[in-house]
């Protein structure tokens, strides 16, 4: 079954008698180990069921899983593919109950943390600073604090007060049976360390843990870890040092560095051949990561040839620099035959608002494009409203999820009501749906509005009803279709809008959702949540459990011919044939942490951590390319309203280019400005209107 596996990568699938790391080299085929070795395992009698690969996205879980299903067919469907907050989704609905969780509890997205913080705190603070709070509030749950051990260690005031307010937010979860994402990892700790029964459990059930993308591990998730596969210590860590870029949400290198001493006979392969890029692009990769401490040193090459040398670019302003990106693009479709698709280009920035020169430019020659990373299909309005619903279907303790619901469409229940009810529920310490059937709550309430909300918790009970028997694709979408017009969710939409377009778009996300929910329940679409696919159907209830762990449909979106731009962040883990980094500059890349950058300070390390982490991103950035790479600076940028002076970033001189062929040459210079000059031309005498 290992064909093709070059000899590092082989003796990576093949040991499987203890615990692992492998450090895979950007472009090493990772993916490829990973799912020969699952494959490897079954073939010598391990049994699918037993082996769990970890990832972090459900995109790589969904790709994982059909790479897995490619080699080994119906069989890869039992093995455990999920994300980790997936997977600690299942060990607290299956044995949550020892920390007084029920199964149907219900997630809560980052809005609603934010309003429950803002509650906690009397409700009289902005939304930025609630944020701010959420922001040290998970950063101190990503290391395994409690509140209490929060406000031991708080560093001064402030800290301290957001430890208590940690305290009053917790109580909060726990009265709404909710957790955050960040509870998702920490529960499921707490569950193998002080329930010996279920550490038994989880240890006997899985023989085999994989964990993808191991440097972007947090503390609890590395404890975690360590207590799910004990002493048997049978493991595979998959990781790379050199592309740790995600400590400012709770990454750490020390789950590196701990690994040998806390598991002394593991085995360490280095995959460091790159099966994506050019030697050329890898040697300004090697030379910019070089500067770096090495926990495992390791060199990157390439058999794929010299390739084009690594140019750098040079523009007057951010505006200037747009127009050579897209100069850059048209020349080299110019000089193929066939020239790429414009899906084989992408151009990769340091902070999101980097992007606006660049559509801008894209849009003037009518060059179709794509940002990366924009909003996510479950941030928008009218779909949040669907999974509220959904979620108090699951959990009637859910009180934001209440709140969303009974004035999402409104109801005819005021704000004064909702406020009563809301006292009468704390009072008597209930979830404001449990406070609905509360004998007493007529005394609280008046006569007409008891009505509206006795009407109200009757349809919900009989939804979660309706939704628990409807099983299969076909009899979901019209149990969707009858419920949104029983509620005139379309008219609420309509009426809620100055613009008609706008929303008609709305009612389209709202159509194409509920198709995509009838899908899961067919069985149509593989489920993220954890569970192994099963064959039959679903009912609706159970599609919408697993709800709040997606970020996104794109599961089912075909790939369009579009220029990417993207982040550098959110490219990690693609590539493009040809990639142009922009905008890498002094104070941008490497990025200087301004004072009143607040999330950055939650999280502050020292100056010299932070620079190793943005070299980081650099070589991440470089190793996105696998043909043509071409760097790009300005000399001047905007800071707020204001020109300054620029200079080029330190990392492009880390490079070591060839000064000979580092700048572009001239001609292919005048060659683009053509390719430009054409396109204009085209683009002025077309009627097709600018993507």
């Amino acid at each position: 079954m290992s064909f093709g596996l070059n000899l590092a990568q082989l003796q990576a699938v093949h040991y499987t008698d203890g615990p692992c790391l492998v450090l895979a080299g950007a472009g090493s085929g990772k993916t490829r180990v990973i799912t020969q070795k699952i494959a490897h395992m079954i073939e010598r009698g391990l049994e699918p069921k037993r082996i769990a690969a970890i990832t972090f996205t459900n995109k790589a879980a969904a790709e994982m899983r059909e790479r897995a299903k490619g080699l080994i067919g119906k069989r890869a469907k039992d093995v455990l593919v999920c994300t980790f907050h997936a997977l600690g989704v299942r060990m607290v609905r299956e044995d949550g109950a020892v920390l007084g969780l029920k199964p149907q509890f219900s997630i809560l997205d980052a809005d609603d943390v934010t309003g429950i913080l803002k509650d906690a705190a009397g409700g009289t603070v902005d939304m930025a600073t609630a944020r701010q709070w959420q922001w040290t509030i998970s950063a101190w749950k990503n290391k395994g604090l409690t509140s209490e051990q929060a406000l031991a260690e708080a560093a001064d005031d402030n800290e301290r007060a957001i430890a208590v307010l940690m305290t009053r937010y917790e109580e909060r979860l726990a009265a709404y049976q909710s957790v955050d994402f960040d509870d998702l990892i920490g529960m499921p700790l707490r569950l193998l360390r002080d329930f010996p029964e279920v550490r038994a459990k989880w240890q006997a059930l899985l023989g085999h843990v994989l964990v993808d993308e191991y440097q972007d591990t947090n503390a609890t998730q590395y404890e975690l870890l360590k207590l799910l596969v004990g002493e048997r210590a049978h493991f595979t860590a998959v990781g790379d040092d050199d592309q740790s870029i995600y400590g400012w949400r709770g990454a750490t290198l020390d789950n590196l560095r701990k690994l040998p001493l806390d598991f002394p006979a593991l085995k360490v392969i280095k995959l460091e051949q790159n099966y994506r890029s050019t030697s050329a692009i890898l040697r300004a990769a090697n030379n910019v990561i070089g500067p770096n401490p090495k926990l495992f040193p390791k060199t990157l090459f390439s058999e794929l040839g010299e390739g084009e040398p690594v140019r750098v670019i040079d523009a007057d302003s951010e505006e200037h620099e747009a127009e050579r990106a897209v100069a850059r693009i048209l020349s080299l479709r110019a000089a193929a035959n066939p020239p790429p698709d414009w899906k084989q280009f992408a151009i990769l920035y340091r902070a999101n608002h980097q992007a606006k020169p660049f559509e801008k430019a894209l849009r003037k020659v009518s060059i179709p494009y794509k940002v990366s990373g924009g909003t996510s299909f479950f941030d928008r309005a009218e779909i949040k409203d669907l999974c509220a619903w959904f979620r108090l279907w699951i959990n009637n303790d859910d009180d934001p999820a209440f709140l969303r619901c009974i004035t999402s469409p409104k109801r005819g229940i005021g704000h004064t009501t909702l406020g009563a009810l809301g006292a009468f529920a704390t009072q008597h310490k209930q979830s404001m749906f449990a406070a609905l059937f509360n004998a007493m709550l007529p005394a609280a309430v008046p006569k007409r509005a008891m009505d509206g909300l006795h009407e109200f918790g009757r349809y919900i009970n009989d939804l979660e009803y309706r939704a628990r028997h409807t099983h299969g694709a076909e009899a979901s979408r019209a149990f969707l279709g009858d419920w949104l017009k029983e509620i005139g969710y379309e008219q609420h939409l309509y009426d809620g809008e100055d613009s008609e377009t706008v929303a008609a778009a709305r009612w389209s996300n709202v159509l194409e959702f509920c198709d995509w929910m009838a899908q899961r329940a067919g069985g149509q679409i593989d489920d993220s949540s954890g569970t192994p696919m099963a064959a039959e159907t679903k009912s609706l209830l159970e599609v919408s459990q697993t709800i709040a762990l997606l970020s996104t449909i794109s599961e089912r979106e075909q790939e369009q011919d579009m220029v990417v731009l993207s982040t550098l962040h959110a490219s990690k883990g693609l590539e493009w044939p040809h990639v142009i980094l922009v905008g890498v500059t002094e104070g941008m890349l490497p990025f200087k942490l301004d004072d009143d950058e607040g999330r950055q300070k939650v999280v502050a390390e020292d100056t010299q951590q932070r620079l190793q982490e943005e070299r980081r991103l650099m070589y991440v950035g470089i190793t996105r390319a696998q043909r043509t790479l071409a760097v790009s600076w300005t000399k001047r940028r905007k800071k707020g309203r204001e020109m300054v002076q620029a200079r080029p970033s330190r990392f492009i001189a880390e490079m070591g280019l060839d000064r000979t062929t580092a700048r572009e040459d001239p001609r292919e210079k005048l060659k683009a400005l053509r390719a430009e000059f054409a396109a204009k031309a085209k683009a002025a005498s077309s009627t097709t209107p600018p993507v």
